[in-house]
């Protein structure tokens, strides 16, 4: 009797504690989709609408690591961890004619990790991301944003951008190899990593509840270096503008 009522109070005990295992180890982020307006490909002069999606971290919460306060909260000053992200389109040569005998760049996914400090209003940032897909390179960014409240719903960043990108990345989309040359009407260019463009960007988020919420940016960036002297860019544009604009949820994830 002792020993089934031990076991009795051992399986208890084990499920009375799974609820409060599974909630230490909680990941909230939040997923934005939407539409944008960018340049066709990078030093284009023309535009293309194409699919905006993002990803923001929250907060994770994991056995003794425990950061971020949340997607919608306000985060706390100091110096903190952050996912890095983005997408850039596809290079066809079927809608660009101009870069007939260029050949094709497929999509590309960039996944990286940033350093940014926070204050109440203003952050400070650096991040560094990898190309998958379309080019394999390394890029990053550096830049800063004054923050506006208005309101409780309403977030407004605005500062400055340094983008930059290794010479695998400048010389998929801004350089021309002899073989491209003779295919083609762009002189041979060997493109070099570093700074790669230089702008601004202002960014709004409008939450419509603790899940939802709009958001919008506008970017402009200048061209330089490689980026700049490219026979790409010559014939198209250095100055490169991106609107966006999107619809944004949080999830919790308890696992």
């Amino acid at each position: 009797m002792r020993a089934s009522t031990l076991a009795f109070g051992l399986v208890a005990a084990t499920l009375t504690a799974m609820p409060a295992t599974a909630q230490e180890r909680s990941f909230n982020f939040a997923l934005r989709g939407g539409v944008s307006a960018a340049p066709s490909y990078p030093g284009a002069d023309d535009f293309t609408i194409g699919p905006d999606i993002g990803f923001t971290f929250g907060a994770l919460t994991w056995g003794p690591v425990n950061t971020g306060n949340g997607v919608r909260a306000i985060p706390d000053n100091g110096f903190a961890l952050r996912g890095a992200f983005k997408y850039v389109g596809s290079r066809d040569v079927a809608d660009n004619p101009e870069l007939a005998g260029l050949g094709d760049i497929d999509a590309a996914v960039e996944l990286g990790l940033g350093l940014i400090y926070r204050e109440t209003n203003w952050q400070v940032f650096g991040e560094v991301r990898h190309g998958f897909g379309g080019h394999h390179g390394v890029t990053g960014a550096l830049g800063g944003d004054l923050i506006f409240r208005p309101n409780e719903r309403l977030t407004i960043m605005a500062g400055p951008r340094v983008n930059f990108g290794n010479t695998e990345y400048a010389q998929t989309y801004f350089g021309v190899t002899p073989a491209q040359s003779g295919a083609s009407a762009f002189a041979p260019f060997a493109a070099e990593g570093g700074v790669l463009g230089a702008g601004v960007t202002v960014e709004a988020i409008y939450a419509l509840d603790d899940r939802w919420a709009l958001e919008g940016a506008l970017a402009y960036e200048r061209l330089q270096n490689s980026a700049a002297d490219s026979p790409i860019t010559a014939a198209g544009s250095d100055d490169q503008w991106t609107l966006r604009f999107g619809v944004s949820r949080v999830f919790d994830w308890r696992f």
